[in-house]
């Protein structure tokens, strides 16, 4: 089956997804797909991309290309920055052209790895629907729940009846508005801290807290997550002008700025020297305060109550009878106040800890909730559900994510392991089950049945499969283990051999290691579950999604055996 791997998009979270789409093109199984990688540009143009450019360390190294990015000043900046290539070429060495009427001449299925507005929001989701093409992930009604943060929060509370504080703020209203006495409005239906978010966005793009009785850090919240600054002549006369280009620059990075282009005084501006030249205008005519604004803002944000608690996030799937079933809930144990995109990210900003450190009660309780709110809200497929176990033992959902994130260190994947899938082994998942979802929508059935029974020989063939096996031995060192877990991933997709992980502490400490082991952040946590009992709540997950692990795996065993290595490499298990 030609798979075309979508990356990349409009949005604000297109880097998230270029690393996304790697690790699909990566990890797909060899045996049963050819991966097509398809960039999606900044102007929603679709190009088959030479498999080279995955390996670039950002899109901006690639696109657009240098002799058509070539900047005198040194910015890094966004194909949405140079609006004139839209209606260009691309270049040879990035790829080729593709009309959507002409996707089913490239690939038979599409993968979606992109993130937030027009990417899993149903607007992608319903252009391949347009031209029948199947495509991975949640159909358009659970997508389109899942983009929209106010109408969650609204959704989820009628599936499980929760009780959670919230207000919404339209732009209109704060542009115009007594923003002093909205504050004091907010504090009195909130209480502080209050958190702010910006509604369509992802991976914690758009989220500020406010945590004092300050009203500035209050205007500066609001304007974060509308996408917008409000920039005064005493901040912008302080700046040399090294200094406001560096400041430009940042505007332009989507991880920190609002990025290009910038609506300002009715004017739209695509470069970044262009709006300094009206900034330094504007200031010289007079000391009136210019709001920027993204020209892809929010026209409201969300304000929430904080919740104190733990943090867990609970992928969930499905059963091959379409039945929901959460996987072992990880709790997110941050190390940084404010979860946004840069903290998100920075590798050591988070622990994960699966299942949550409470009772296997309320760890039941947690997936029972989630596999509720993912059926009631219409999602299939997968998605990842994010909430908190309060102080007080109460269960509160949020932010469903309907294209969780992609990168082999993913919850979602993390958390796949924990039932018997390797990375490759969920990908393959994502896609079958993403057919037999596109079946129930009664469009080109037959075809897509047809292309679900080649699938399913596929399948069972590889299972079936005697592979011989093929051992990474590693050392008690995260460079090691960091190591051996890309081995690892890759042997796996390449399906022409078995994946063996093999922890050596010392002569007399060898471990044999089960798939689950191998999606632990640092090897220190790889010790520790070699020599502790698996959890009760891991074991019951394991045994209720039994029937979905053999069949993407076969018989799984996910017990740690303490080996030892002779001289040849063979293996003698110990009893631990």
């Amino acid at each position: 089956m030609k798979v075309g791997i979508f990356f990349g998009g409009p949005s604000r979270e297109r880097e998230i997804s270029f690393a996304g789409g790697k690790t699909a093109y990566e990890h797909l199984d060899k045996q049963l797909f050819e991966a097509i990688p398809v960039f999606v540009d900044s102007f929603g143009r679709f190009i088959k991309v030479q498999p080279e450019v995955l390996y670039k360390k950002e899109i901006r190294d690639f696109y657009p290309a240098k002799n058509q990015n070539q900047d005198a000043d040194g910015y890094r900046l966004y194909a949405e920055s140079h609006p004139e290539l839209a209606t260009q070429e691309v270049a040879a060495e990035i790829g080729e052209l593709i009309q959507p009427q002409d996707f089913a001449r490239h690939f038979d299925f599409a993968f979606l790895a992109m993130h937030g507005p027009d990417c899993e929001d149903g607007a992608i989701q319903g252009l391949l629907e347009w031209y029948r093409i199947p495509y991975s992930g949640p159909g358009l009604m659970g997508s389109a729940v899942g983009i929209d943060k106010i109408l969650q929060n609204e959704m989820i509370a009628l599936a499980n009846g929760q009780e959670k504080k919230t207000d919404v703020l339209r732009h209109e209203d704060w542009q115009t508005g007594d923003r002093r006495s909205i504050f004091e409005k907010i504090k009195q239906e909130l209480r502080l801290p209050i958190v702010v978010k910006a509604p369509h966005q992802g991976s914690s793009i758009g989220v500020a807290i406010v945590q004092n009785d300050d009203f500035q850090e209050f205007v500066e919240a609001i304007n974060q997550c509308f996408f917008q600054i409000e920039l005064t002549w005493d901040d912008w006369r302080k700046l040399s002008h090294v200094e406001k280009k560096n400041w430009a620059q940042r505007l332009a990075n989507l991880d920190e700025g609002i990025g290009f282009p910038v609506i300002a005084g009715n004017q739209t501006f695509y470069h970044p020297d262009s709006l300094i030249k009206f900034l330094e205008q504007t200031f010289a005519k007079n000391d009136q305060i210019p709001t920027l604004s993204s020209n892809n803002a929010e026209d409201q944000v969300l304000l929430e109550a904080f919740v104190r608690g733990q943090e867990f996030s609970c992928g969930c799937i499905q059963l091959a009878d379409g039945t929901p079933f959460a996987l072992p809930p990880t709790e997110v144990i941050k190390m940084a106040e404010v979860f946004d995109f840069n903290s998100k990210y920075k590798p050591g900003a988070t622990r994960k800890r699966i299942p949550v450190d409470t009772t296997f009660e309320k760890n039941q309780e947690i997936r029972e909730m989630i596999a509720l709110v993912f059926g009631r809200l219409g999602i299939n497929v997968c998605a990842r559900i994010d909430g908190f176990l309060t102080l007080e033992g109460k269960i509160l959902l949020h932010d469903p994510n309907t294209i969780p994130g992609m990168s082999p260190a993913s919850l979602i994947f993390k958390q796949m392991a924990e039932i018997g899938l390797n990375v490759t082994q969920s990908l393959t998942y994502f896609i079958r089950q993403s057919i037999r979802e596109r079946i129930r929508t009664g469009k080109e059935v037959w075809q897509l049945r047809d292309l679900l029974t080649k699938l399913d020989a596929g399948i069972k063939a590889g299972v079936e499969a005697n592979l011989p096996p093929k051992r990474i031995i590693f050392g008690a060192d995260n460079a090691q283990y960091a190591a051996a877990q890309r081995e690892f991933g890759l042997i796996n997709a390449a399906g022409k051999h078995r994946a063996v992980a093999i922890l050596k502490v010392h002569e007399e400490e060898i471990y044999q290691l089960p798939v689950q082991i191998m999606f632990k952040e640092y090897v220190e946590d790889v010790l520790q579950a070699c020599q502790q009992e698996r959890d009760p709540l891991l074991v019951r997950a394991f045994e209720e999604g039994k029937s979905v692990a053999e069949f993407y795996a076969g018989a799984g065993d996910l017990e740690v055996k303490l080996i030892s290595l002779d001289g040849t490499g063979e293996i003698e298990i110990k009893t631990i």
